[in-house]
């Protein structure tokens, strides 16, 4: 199995070189970036005259939706990288290399919070804004997408805490419970949902000023949805924590720069679409561990746990939290062990 894989690997690296150099590049001088919770790989390109970043997706459905969904944020005057070409049926393209300056590493080098967060919310509120920003062909953040993300709680987070759980009985009593809950918002088509609006995936572009400064990045599973859900994802991050009062002064940015919503709706979407989020995050934190051997993202699992009790009570999904606290005694106290410590 070892040599088979050695052998695929070998193979696609020989197209990727292939596919380099037809597009201008010295495939000897290609750069490697960190990779990330995504399949995808990406490479910075030298030789070739602008910077441009190599994209190794292999052929996958998202592969297309990312192309697609880049081009139609492009054309609405946001910074979503530019295609320069793209080889479908391999899974490769060339795209605009936006630099360095991603929001986390900005962070981590004491750049001002609050500003790079402010940018953010405005450019989320001028994609909500743009006339035919939801005119896409993408899939309705609907049941299916919905509940495929609470499974990945009850099949990979539930069993660590409850070793020897009924899966398939808990699955289904916890999926009844927040089909009643999710029975408004499963229908919301307010706005393209990037869905992981969030600090890892946002950067700076230099020498763009404004909403265009904000550049956009791993948007390929967007869905049409409910504005709150990216602003959730912004502001309540399961990486890290936000200064104190932040979370709701964006919000409040946020809700200004939109008048004409139903405020009390919209916070009601909000809190529930939160409380959803750190449900899947946390079983997909598992996951990734579990499945993947990324264990790195463990560490962050208490803080979601901390968000998800916070938004049950927010949301007032009372009958969601009796049920997890009944069948996962101590689940807002369980801390993961990682099998690489």
């Amino acid at each position: 199995m070892s040599a088979e894989r050695d052998a695929s690997e070998t193979a696609r690296a020989t197209a990727r070189r292939a596919f380099v150099r037809a597009a201008g590049f010295d495939p000897d001088r290609m750069e490697a970036l960190p990779a990330d919770a995504s399949p995808r790989r990406y490479f910075r390109l030298h030789g070739g005259g602008s910077p441009r970043l190599l994209m190794d997706a292999a052929p996958a459905p998202d592969f297309h939706a990312f192309l697609r969904i880049a081009r139609h944020l492009t054309g609405l005057g946001f910074s979503a990288p530019g295609i320069d070409s793209a080889d479908l049926e391999r899974g490769f393209a060339v795209i605009e290399d936006f630099g360095n300056r991603t929001y986390t590493r900005l962070l981590a080098e004491g750049a001002d919070e609050r500003v790079l967060y402010e940018l953010a919310v405005d450019t989320l509120a001028a994609i909500h804004r743009a006339e035919g920003s939801t005119r896409i062909d993408v899939p309705p953040y609907d049941d299916e997408p919905l509940f495929l993300e609470l499974q990945m709680f009850t099949d990979w987070f539930a069993p660590q805490v409850a070793p020897g759980i009924d899966v398939k009985a808990f699955r289904a009593a916890f999926f009844g419970l927040w089909d009643a809950a999710l029975a408004e918002v499963k229908r919301s088509r307010d706005a393209l949902v990037l869905r992981d609006f969030h600090v890892d995936n946002l950067m700076i572009v230099d020498g763009r000023a404004g909403v265009a400064a904000c550049g956009l990045l791993d948007f390929q599973d967007a869905l049409i949805g409910s504005a709150a859900y990216d602003l959730v994802s912004l502001t309540q991050d399961a990486r890290r924590d936000l200064m104190p009062g932040l979370e709701d002064a964006l919000v409040e940015r946020y809700l200004a720069a939109r008048p004409g919503l139903d405020r009390a709706a919209f916070m009601r979407e909000y809190h529930l679409l939160a409380a959803h989020r750190h449900t899947k995050v946390a079983g997909n934190f598992e996951r990734l561990s579990k499945r993947d051997g990324k264990h790195g993202y463990l560490v962050h699992i208490p803080r979601v746990l901390r968000l998800l009790d916070k938004e049950m009570d927010a949301a007032g999904l009372t009958a969601i939290r009796a049920f997890i606290d009944r069948t996962l005694p101590g689940w807002a106290d369980w801390r993961p062990t990682s099998p690489a410590a």
